[in-house]
């Protein structure tokens, strides 16, 4: 974020870099929350949206009294448009930042406008936006009780719905059709759990047992190996329209199987942070080493990388990559299973950025 300037409210010139001066990071911080859980929006997009309201809001009450400019204590609609060019909006989002531009920020004011959170008016000359009327972000923000996450067998009848949806809501901007692709997720995940429910973990909340992460991990019959030397995009199915499964799962006892296709691993966004991110990680570590008890020859973990998010965990885990697709930068990475179960996740983790450390 931008640096602050030392403004008198009474006389305050209302600048994008002003802004944490008016609304809180830690007031932000609330609403980027709430915002999360809408689907369609990531933690950074949630984050240049919440600058944007505040800035509308804060522009709209200068322009109703210049002299005073009083800081805001929740966000609401904004009940008329308001003038806010590119270039406001870039230095809202991008501060001083070398990436970012005023095109960029245009694209994004548009993604906003698609996901129905923003009214745009252009009249040749001057852009003006209105924040639309949406019921859950007009009530008072309140921080959110801390809760607490356990590592839990996937239960196909409770889990599958919310987990179909979190996969869906990840890889929305890869789907055509997301309902139907959710439908689709549901219909293999209770095919999965009904072969080898082992491979199947969840992280649930203990106050509502609401599943908020999962972790997937199919061993692959040899057959079906072929497949991890070759284009990723070629055999991708719950984000395709491939009707038709490519990767068959072994059957426990196959003494030939000797890879784990890691086919889903995520957390909510609203709960990604290192204390949930190394929870899963071990649970992941136990359940491969139960997995081993079955599949006695497993050497092999195979995943595919297609969120930016897991990008800098993939980096700290030691996955490498392997075969990439030549129009996509889309890549299979593998890791051996002995360095992955002799790993100490806590040292592993030590080395991640920040904004999954927090």
């Amino acid at each position: 974020m931008s640096s602050l300037k030392p403004l008198s409210h009474a006389n305050a010139r209302l600048e994008p870099e002003s802004l944490d001066h008016f609304f809180s990071l830690e007031q932000q911080r609330v609403y980027i929350t709430t915002l999360m859980k809408r689907g369609g929006l990531t933690r950074r997009r949630a984050e240049y949206f919440v600058r944007l309201w505040a800035y509308l809001l804060l522009k709209h009450q200068q322009l109703e009294n210049a002299d005073v400019l009083k800081p805001l204590i929740q966000l609401h609609s904004t009940e008329v448009a308001v003038a806010c060019t590119h270039r406001e909006a870039a230095e809202l989002f991008y501060g001083n930042q070398e990436r970012g531009s005023d095109r960029a920020a245009g694209m994004m004011i548009d993604r906003f406008v698609a996901l129905g959170l923003l009214e745009k008016q252009f009249d040749g000359q001057t852009l003006c936006l209105q924040i639309r009327s949406i019921p859950e972000l007009d009530l008072p923000a309140q921080p959110e009780v801390p809760v607490v996450l356990v590592a839990d067998a996937f239960n196909h009848r409770t889990d599958t719905i919310p987990i179909a949806n979190l996969i869906a809501r990840t890889y929305s901007e890869l789907m055509k059709d997301v309902a139907k692709a959710s439908h689709k997720i549901a219909k293999a995940l209770r095919v999965w759990a009904q072969k080898y429910p082992q491979g199947m973990r969840v992280l649930r909340r203990t106050d509502n047992l609401n599943p908020v992460a999962i972790s997937v991990l199919y061993p692959v019959a040899s057959e079906s190996e072929v497949y991890f030397f070759q284009q990723p995009s070629k055999s991708f199915f719950l984000s395709s329209d491939t009707l038709v499964d490519p990767f068959e799962m072994a059957v426990p006892g196959d003494q030939a199987c000797t890879s784990v296709y890691i086919r889903a691993w995520m957390v909510d966004v609203p709960y990604i942070n290192g204390k949930n991110i190394h929870l899963l990680l071990e649970d992941s570590q136990n359940t491969l080493i139960k997995i081993q008890q079955d599949f006695p020859s497993l050497c092999d973990l195979y995943s595919v990388i297609l969120h930016p998010l897991y990008e800098d965990l993939r980096l700290a885990l030691g996955f490498q990559k392997t075969f990439q697709d030549t129009q996509r930068s889309y890549h299979w990475v593998y890791l051996a299973l002995d360095r992955f179960l002799e790993m100490d996740i806590e040292q592993a983790l030590s080395s991640m950025k920040q904004n999954l450390k927090e």
